[in-house]
Formats: structure tokens, sequence, C-alpha cells
């Protein structure tokens, strides 16, 4: 999609700290961190949120959480991590690209705010 910030992210047209890439998608830094670690794990094809993810997309998120799963020591979570996906409003939902939050590198609270 043209207009949006995530899909420019992963094009290249806006600068981020990727700390990861392959053909399904990129994980970069949380330009507002709400823990020591805060990345964002950006599936490379666009769909809004988990609702709106066919089939075929569900497959490949399963694929990146996966592969997040093998990376976690590398990425500063080996003692535990928080995964939040928003969808829609009223969970705060900022951009209509599906996007998983992965949060961690400390004690996080025990529960959110």
């Amino acid at each position: 999609m043209d207009d949006c910030v995530f899909c420019k992210i992963i094009r290249g047209e806006i600068p981020s700290v990727k700390v990861y890439e392959d053909d399904d998608m990129v994980i970069v830094k949380d330009i507002a961190p709400q823990a020591p670690v805060h990345l964002l794990l950006l599936p490379k094809e666009h769909y809004a949120n988990i609702i709106e993810m066919s089939d075929a997309q569900a497959a490949t998120l399963a694929r990146c959480l996966k592969k997040l799963s093998a990376m976690t020591e590398q990425l500063g979570l080996k003692d535990g991590f928080r995964l939040v996906s928003n969808k829609g409003k009223h969970a705060c939902q900022s951009v209509e690209h599906l996007h998983v939050h992965i949060l961690g590198g400390a004690q996080l609270a025990d529960r959110m705010a």
C-alpha cells in the first residue's frame, strides 16, 4: 500500500533500525520504546490486522513467529518477552498494517496498563 508508514519502512523509504529481515518480515526497533527491548515485527505483505488476514497470511505470520522464537537470545529476550498485536481503534491500533510489538529486556509489569 503506497501511503502505509510500515510499507514505506519495509521498502526502505522511511529510515528505521532493522534488526532482522527475510522474505516474510522485517523486525525494527520501535521509535517510542515502552520497554528496554521494544521491537516491531512487520509482515512484508500489507493487511490491516489479524481479523483480515487470509489462511496463507496466517501461515506466513506463524513462520515469522517461529523465526522470532529462534532469535530470542540475539535480540536480548532470553529471559522472556511479551507479544502484542492491537486490532482497531479501541485497542489503540495506530497503523492499519498488522504488526506485532515485541517487548522485553527487563521484568515487565504483570498487567497491561
